[in-house]
């Protein structure tokens, strides 16, 4: 995958130029990130990429952000909303 499927707005490089950003903006650039991806793109897969285009920036928040998103486990919510979660 390369960088420009793996971050189609641009998003995460601009994140990375910003100057003096925190962990929080990053967690919110990062959720538009996500957001934006193209249906059938993995995001693990996609962090993977940007992570390593940028991993001369170890110290950078948008690092420790994308690196938080590897390690957080999937899986299917354990409530369901709606008429589903009222449903015997």
């Amino acid at each position: 995958m390369s960088v420009g499927e793996a971050d189609p707005k641009g998003l995460i490089r601009e994140s990375y130029r910003i100057d003096a950003i925190t962990e929080a903006e990053c967690r919110s650039i990062f959720v538009d990130w996500a957001l934006s991806l193209p249906v059938g793109v993995d995001a693990q897969d996609a962090i993977r990429t940007v992570l390593l285009a940028y991993e001369g920036a170890t110290d950078h928040p948008m690092s420790v952000v994308l690196a938080q998103g590897l390690t957080r486990e999937g899986g299917t919510p354990a409530r369901r909303g709606g008429w589903r979660g009222r449903r015997v």
